[in-house]
């Protein structure tokens, strides 16, 4: 359904994403990981169509993304940044009703249809007691619900998230991976995004896609993927990578003194640290 072929990507003259060809497993929970600047949001930008290809393409039902009309692209993906902006003073309510918009044409608008999918997408993301309340009033866990509910809204098949637990302490992020799971499982919504916590990928994933210096490193199921090799090798961090009774791989013990004897990146803050203090 949502597939690259050999994409790369960039900012201006500065490339981030280097000839990536994956495919999004329909009806399935994907992660993506990797270090900060491997190009995690860069890449589901690209899904949404917000980044034109450097070269290769992104493709929606085998039709390039670019190629989409806007509006019926919106209601086929939905895409939920890490820092939404939130308007002043908008109330839950209205925030969710936003995402019908793709549905309404300009000479007419479904409200019982409207309705009836706003009412809906609160009641699945447990925010319909809190539809009056101002959307900055919220703690950090129920506006990422009431974001979701906007993206419910939406009605599409696909939700793009990035790193939807970054600023949440952490029983809320557990609250939000729990409600995707939940989606994918009930409502066979395909859901692809970028994590930075390894086991909450491992427990909550079905595949893991790993980036590496703006490349594909290794994609797989969780047990397949997430090894002490691999965390060593691309996070260059040393861990206990064990495998729970549900067959998920489990890591415990970081440690980022092992660091020392790796590999140094130029771009890393210790490395960075450690070259300051010998010059």
């Amino acid at each position: 359904m949502l597939r690259t072929e050999q994409l790369s990507l960039a900012y201006g003259d500065k490339p981030v994403v280097d000839n990536i060809s994956l495919t999004i497993p329909e009806g399935g929970i994907t992660c993506l990981l990797g270090p900060n600047g491997s190009g995690k949001s860069t890449l589901l930008k690209s899904f949404a169509g917000l980044l034109p290809a450097r070269s290769g393409q992104v493709y929606l039902d085998d039709q390039a993304v670019g190629k989409w009309d806007r509006r019926r692209l919106a209601l086929r993906l939905a895409m939920l940044p890490q820092k939404p902006i939130v308007p002043d003073g908008i109330k839950v309510r209205d925030l969710v009703a936003l995402g019908r918009f793709p549905h309404r044409k300009w000479w007419q608008r479904n409200l019982t249809a409207d309705d009836n999918a706003t009412v809906e997408a609160m009641a699945m993301t447990g925010v319909s007691d809190l539809g009056e309340r101002p959307v900055e009033s919220l703690s950090g866990g129920q506006q990422q619900r009431a974001w979701i509910a906007m993206a419910l809204a939406q009605e599409t098949d696909i939700l793009l998230l990035d790193e939807p637990t970054t600023f949440l302490d952490w029983g809320y992020q557990l609250e939000v991976l729990e409600l995707l799971s939940m989606l994918n499982r009930q409502h066979g919504l395909t859901v692809v995004m970028s994590l930075h916590d390894l086991n909450q990928a491992a427990q909550f994933a079905d595949r893991v896609a790993v980036l590496a210096d703006g490349q594909l490193d290794t994609i797989g199921s969780p047990r397949e993927v997430i090894t002490e090799t691999l965390i060593n090798r691309v996070f260059r961090v040393k861990t206990t990578v064990t495998l729970g009774p549900d067959d998920r791989p489990f890591c415990s013990g970081f440690s980022e003194s092992a660091r020392e004897g790796l590999p140094a990146r130029e771009d890393d803050p210790i490395h960075a640290i450690a070259q300051s203090q010998t010059s």
